[in-house]
């Protein structure tokens, strides 16, 4: 009986550790500071910080080698936002995909740094709050380095 009490209470313990990892990752994967985070090993906090500093999110991911899998994540995240914005009625079909395909065609060019200001005006309103880019994904929202967050 008391093998299966510390049996119980260890499954517990773990199961509680795994679903707040869970929730972690969930929550800082939604983010370009928590994507960052997640491919680098750093902390959000670190993150932002150097962005704070005048780095771009695609600045510190290429500085850790990780640029190209940033990109791809980044465009995961504007997908998924363009798709909810097409759900609650702020996006046409069409204007999602129009944002869409003008973000993925940027990152060919795209070097992290942030300076061929591409996509502005196409983006998925990734911005702070409920302001502009609630609206048609026209917001200008957090510079994520390769600009397809206008």
């Amino acid at each position: 009986m008391k093998n299966f009490k510390k049996l119980i209470a260890a499954a517990t313990i773990v199961g509680v550790l795994g679903m707040t990892g869970a929730v972690y990752a969930a929550v800082g994967a939604t983010t370009p500071a928590g994507i960052v985070a997640g491919l680098t090993g750093k902390s959000v906090e670190q993150v932002t910080a150097e962005r704070a500093a005048g780095k771009t999110y695609g600045t510190i991911a290429s500085e850790a080698g990780k640029l190209d899998e940033f990109k791809t994540e980044i465009l995961e995240l504007s997908k998924a936002n363009l798709d909810q914005r097409v759900k609650d009625g702020y996006l046409t079909q069409a204007q999602a995909d129009t944002a869409y395909n003008t973000m993925k065609a940027n990152q060919v060019i795209c070097d992290g740094t942030g300076s061929a200001r591409m996509g502005l005006g196409n983006g998925t309103g990734l911005g702070m709050g409920a302001g502009a880019g609630r609206r048609n994904g026209g917001g200008r929202g957090m510079n994520a380095g390769c600009r397809l967050l206008p």
